[in-house]
């Protein structure tokens, strides 16, 4: 028997090798990157890094400095690392190959809990954190362009260094979401659940959030934007903070995270027809 799923839930995959929250994630559903992070067993801020090939984590090369509550972009085989804590917060860049990370050009300002977006790790985007700077990546140099509307920490985001969007975080409210089209960032229609800490994928007309914190609860929360507005659909079966994130609105990947306690989970979501082979009696 053939029958049409809809996809639209998160489905239970296999985990990380290595426990941690405030892990950072590039890539696509299939083909994804997760480094850095806390890890519980024995407590201590890890470099490592597990490339994902849509069945199964494996780790490779290790970041040269380990940090948490990093920021990624770019994809699985070019891939770059920047900002974070070790423990305090970090100016440091690295660029992945495929094979190795390489420190580049740091940061021009250290921020605590920053967020970042980008297509390849030539043209990335860092914003939020302890403040409202934005910092766009040429693939040599760090330049400090318009700042967001609101501060804030926290924050997911999707997109591009050009086209990109800001999502939740600790400012008042944290259902703000901002559009960056390349000059200046530009208030849209909120979240319908407010939270930091949660992990975002897509692009600015396409984007998934999900996970966080409503300080407290934790959220297992989903939702999907369409360019204008967001809309809830289904949760994560593991409601978490500090997760990792990679894909696009209709596949995506969530890994890692608090729980508590920390955890490998990971979880994939695939919004659209698929066709699958059930065998009955």
């Amino acid at each position: 028997i053939t029958e049409l799923w809809n996809g639209t839930n998160w489905t239970e995959v296999n985990d990380l090798n290595t426990a941690r929250r405030g892990i950072a994630g590039d890539g696509t559903s299939t083909a994804s990157l997760g480094f850095g992070g806390y890890a519980p067993s024995p407590e201590t801020i890890t470099g490592k890094t597990e490339s994902w090939n849509g069945t199964n984590w494996t780790e490779t090369a290790d970041l040269n400095t380990a940090r948490w509550q990093l920021s990624g972009a770019g994809t699985q085989t070019a891939a770059l690392a920047f900002g974070g804590a070790a423990p305090s917060d970090s100016v440091l860049t690295e660029s992945y190959n495929g094979t190795n990370w390489t420190e580049v050009n740091d940061l021009n300002t250290a921020q605590g809990e920053r967020t970042g977006v980008g297509a390849t790790n030539t043209a990335a985007l860092a914003f939020a954190g302890n403040s409202a700077l934005t910092e766009t990546w040429n693939g040599t140099n760090w330049t400090e362009v318009n700042d967001l509307n609101t501060a804030r920490f926290g924050a997911a985001g999707a997109g591009t260094n050009t086209a990109a969007l800001a999502i939740g975080g600790s400012a008042s409210g944290k259902v703000i979401t901002e559009l960056w089209n390349g000059t200046n960032w530009t208030e849209v229609n909120d979240l319908n659940t407010g939270r930091r800490y949660l992990a975002g994928c897509g692009i600015t007309t396409a984007a998934l959030a999900f996970g966080g914190t409503v300080v407290p609860p934790l959220s297992a929360a989903t939702e999907t934007w369409n360019g204008t507005n967001w809309t809830e659909v289904n949760d994560l079966n593991t409601a978490r903070e500090v997760l990792g994130g990679a894909g696009t609105n209709t596949s995506a990947l969530a890994f890692g995270g608090d729980v508590p306690p920390v955890t490998a989970a990971t979880e994939e979501w695939n919004d659209g027809p698929q066709v699958k082979t059930i065998t009955t009696d």
